[in-house]
């Protein structure tokens, strides 16, 4: 069984491999929910701009703190809770008080760009494929000056970065409780 840590923020640029490493560390757990951020964006249904446009940020807010408030409700029903999304460090503190939590866990995958572009050209059956974009996050990541207890950095496969992840939360280097 993993170690329980409430939340843990599995974040990155699109291609980092957030979705499988957020899905096999859910998978770990004995009661456990999986939150896909990306999903509350679907809820949309008109005045939708692309996350990654500057235009978006205050839709971005809004469906954030939507997302991190449901998230906080099923961490304080008993629930360990992973989170899938591009919660970059710019939105973590907002994030975690939108939640109602005093804490949560945070891991960045951040691999290197090639790597994340291959990935998102190669997928089948999601809608993201956009490549600039992809660039685009990756670079605004790579740029936040991120605390590397957070950072997973490596191209592993998906279960060796969930490994490391829990290897990390186990030591205590991904417990964040906001600046």
């Amino acid at each position: 069984m993993a170690v329980v840590a409430g939340l843990i923020v599995v974040s990155g640029p699109p291609g980092a491999g957030k979705s499988t490493v957020a899905r096999l560390l859910a998978d770990s757990y004995d009661r456990s929910a999986l939150v896909v951020g990306d999903e509350f964006f679907a809820f949309l249904r008109q005045g939708y701009v692309d996350p990654w446009r500057d235009e978006a940020h205050q839709q971005n807010d809004v469906v954030m703190r939507a997302a991190a408030a449901a998230t906080g409700r099923l961490v304080d029903g008993g629930y360990q809770v992973v989170y899938d999304g591009v919660i970059g460090p710019w939105f973590s503190d907002v994030f975690l008080a939108a939640t109602g939590l005093s804490e949560l866990h945070y891991a960045v995958l951040l691999p290197p760009l090639d790597c994340c572009l291959a990935r998102v050209t190669g997928r089948t059956g999601h809608g993201f494929t956009d490549l600039a974009a992809t660039e685009q996050v990756h670079r605004q990541f790579a740029a936040a000056g991120i605390p590397a207890r957070y950072l997973v950095t490596g191209e592993e496969p998906p279960e060796q970065i969930a490994a490391q992840i829990r290897r990390k939360l186990a030591a205590g280097d991904l417990l964040y409780r906001g600046h």
